[in-house]
């Protein structure tokens, strides 16, 4: 469901979306089944002219089924959800890519630092490529980021990714994303920082291998343009 409002444009988009729908199918059948039950007896029992009010215990095995019935069906429900959502976080943020192309990410009041990583594939090289409010990636490759922030907590969030991770000062936080649709995307910060919390968007750019390389020689540090230059 969630696809049809949003993109999935990493690996892990699709198992995310899953889990919720799954919970969003099973809250939303208790809520309806709920909903008509309540209706039901409103209509069913309402106020009438003859007849006493009666007072009911609830002790009575007829009653009590009432609640234990529908509290196991509950129960059984959640464990689908829990299962659901540990496989996932599991894969997303328990397991690290062994083959992964670096990406440094810092947030700070309000803009976003992206260093990538030039082509020798490694950070804090001399062809690095820093960019304000831009993040360059390939497609179908297996990035690692290094996410941190440099004044308060910022919120690093891909909504086509699935993507969201606080950034905290004073923390280097790890994670990997693999992006699988080329196309220009948006990056937020999702958590409150600020009078200019709301004007801290950056964009994402997923090119292909050729896109990719294109940037990568337009972009890289001066000194070594200079060097590889005839």
């Amino acid at each position: 469901m969630v696809r049809s409002f949003l993109v999935q444009a990493s690996s892990f988009a699709a198992d995310i979306d899953f889990v919720i729908d799954l919970i969003g199918v099973l809250v939303g059948f208790w809520f309806v089944l709920a909903s008509c039950v309540f209706f039901y007896l409103i209509l069913r029992f309402r106020s009438k002219d003859e007849g006493k009010a009666e007072w009911v215990t609830g002790e009575e095995k007829s009653q009590k089924r009432w609640i234990t019935i529908p509290h196991i069906l509950v129960l059984i429900c959640d464990i689908f959800i829990l299962v659901g959502a540990v496989r996932v976080w599991v894969h997303v943020k328990q397991t690290m890519p062994e083959e992964t192309t670096p990406v440094r990410i810092v947030a700070q009041q309000w803009a976003w630092t992206f260093v990538h990583a030039g082509p020798d594939g490694a950070l804090d090289t001399d062809d690095d490529i820093v960019k304000i409010d831009e993040l360059h990636v390939q497609k179908d490759v297996t990035y690692r980021y290094e996410l941190s922030a440099l004044d308060v907590v910022h919120d690093f969030s891909v909504p086509v990714f699935r993507l969201k991770q606080d950034a905290v000062p004073g923390r280097v936080i790890e994670g990997w994303f693999k992006p699988t649709l080329a196309g220009e995307f948006d990056i937020q910060c999702a958590e409150m920082c600020g009078i200019g919390h709301g004007m801290m968007p950056a964009e994402l750019f997923i090119e292909t291998a050729e896109q990719h390389t294109a940037w990568m020689a337009d972009h890289a540090p001066k000194s070594l343009a200079a060097v590889s230059a005839p």
